[in-house]
């Protein structure tokens, strides 16, 4: 079997790389890994060559354009890595009978909701970032959509991964906290924004644990969105206040303690792009999977709240010394 795995250098691209190799019987498999260097998502001819060349039978797809702010300055860039991209993904692997895992966010919405979103929750995305990723869905469903009303089709399946506020090896909030907490005696940081951070690496486990089998085969699953992210909920300040005890407790001397870290609103610290408010994503559907699997080890994965994730990567930064 032949997997092509997009967005190498990248914090899921990274976890996505461990967990194959940590799963999966090499012997039986033919990987290749590409970032930027040996790609550039922005343009589709090299893309749909590579695909092409390499004819996976599973494309995954950790690649995107991620700088939220940015974007607002580069919408043609972002549509294009963002939903030009995955279409044409989606295209090769609707029509030659591959699997296609894609990975999408929490800011497809506008974050007006109350409670957990639905998969089936209306997009309404506020800023350029979100509404290309909006755009990706949108595209990669009707791909498939339309490739089911041809005979000639050798139909495909496709998963995408629904997450927020992803963390792994390389830049993200918890390091840049951390970091801030070293330099400054007091931080500020909002707390009217409710999301669930989640790991890279339990990420990486949740989404090839729906699609493939340890054997290194592919296991059939209903097309679709699912949500992917740990249990519970918190807000950027309450994720700020354990990472900083989390540290502490490992014996790395910050500045700032925890009492330090002061919460504001959302208002208070205004950005390019706005963000929603209520990010909280229900995972029933992929749960409903896993236990008709009867995989148990997925579902305690599943159920596994996000604090223990975000305790266990501030001891693996402190013992790396990477604080």
């Amino acid at each position: 079997m032949k997997i092509l795995v997009f967005g190498k250098d990248g914090q899921l691209g990274k976890a996505l790389r461990a967990q194959l190799h940590s799963d999966a019987p090499l012997s039986g498999l033919e990987i290749q890994y590409i970032g930027r260097a040996e790609c550039d998502l922005a343009d589709g001819q090299a893309l749909t060559a590579l695909l092409n060349q390499f004819e996976p039978n599973v494309i995954i797809n950790a690649s995107a354009y991620t700088a939220v702010d940015k974007a607002e300055t580069e919408k043609e860039l972002a549509y294009a890595v963002n939903s030009r991209a995955p279409e044409l993904m989606a295209q090769y692997a609707a029509s030659h009978g591959s699997t296609f895992v894609h990975y999408s966010t929490d800011y497809v919405f506008d974050g007006e909701k109350y409670g957990f979103y639905l998969e089936d929750d209306i997009r309404n995305p506020l800023a350029i970032y979100g509404k290309s990723k909006a755009a990706g869905e949108e595209a990669i469903a009707r791909v498939f959509a339309n490739a089911a009303k041809s005979t000639a089709n050798r139909l495909g399946q496709y998963a995408i991964f629904r997450t927020s506020w992803v963390y792994g090896e390389g830049a993200n909030f918890i390091r840049t906290i951390l970091r801030l907490a070293k330099d400054r005696e007091a931080l500020r940081v909002i707390h009217d924004q409710f999301g669930v951070p989640t790991s890279a690496q339990w990420l990486a486990q949740i989404s090839m644990g729906l699609v493939m089998s340890k054997k290194a085969e592919c296991i059939q699953f209903p097309s679709g969105i699912y949500h992917a992210v740990p249990a519970g909920e918190t807000t950027w300040h309450g994720l700020a206040v354990l990472a900083v005890r989390s540290a502490l407790d490992a014996g790395i001397s910050l500045k700032a303690s925890p009492e330090r870290i002061e919460p504001i609103p959302a208002s208070e610290y205004p950005l390019p792009a706005p963000r929603p408010m209520n990010s909280r994503m229900s995972t029933d559907k992929l749960r409903q999977i896993f236990e008709g699997r009867g995989d148990m080890s997925k579902l305690q994965l599943l159920n596994q709240p996000w604090d223990v994730a975000v305790r266990a990567y501030v001891r693996h930064l402190a013992q790396a010394g990477l604080i």
